[in-house]
């Protein structure tokens, strides 16, 4: 991978890692939000959005959806953990998509694809590359040599 790839990457990676550690700092940082409005407006799949949004499950939701896109924007910008993470958000990323689809139209103006499938297909892309294709911590952990555990390797490459 040329060093103007290298780049693209880390830019890229930095950039989605930061929409997405904020989005969840400012949740966790809300002691009153809650994802139950979102939830119960589902337009694709209500039953089970609504099943989401019970007083039996919107707690672990809402823990899940706070801590969930704030550790994997940590992740991406940290470069640890990245195909965990990317498969993470690529899934939270879908699990948003569908509450406002209203197929085969999303919003005012797309067509099936919106945004959230854009950052799925991005999330897809790290990945399958995982930090093979990135600098941050995994590489600088890498080249100290704290990095001996094939397991250690595995969960944070």
């Amino acid at each position: 991978m040329t060093k103007f790839q290298k780049i693209s990457l880390l830019f890229l990676r930095l950039g989605l890692g930061w929409v997405y550690l904020h989005a969840g700092l400012a949740k966790v940082l809300n002691p009153d939000w809650t994802a139950a409005g979102y939830l119960k407006s589902a337009k694709t799949f209500p039953n089970i959005y609504q099943w989401f949004a019970s007083s039996a499950n919107i707690d672990w939701v809402n823990f899940l959806n706070k801590w969930g896109l704030t550790l994997i924007g940590a992740a991406l910008i940290l470069g640890l953990a990245i195909k965990i993470a990317s498969w993470a958000g690529a899934a939270i990323t879908m699990l948003y998509y569908f509450p406002v689809l209203t197929f085969p139209t999303i919003g005012a103006n797309s067509y099936i694809v919106d945004d959230h499938v854009i950052y799925a297909l991005v999330f897809v892309v790290f990945a399958a590359l995982g930090s093979q294709s990135t600098w941050g911590g995994y590489s600088w952990l890498k080249s100290r040599g704290w990095l001996k555990a094939p397991w250690l390797t595995k969960l944070l490459g």
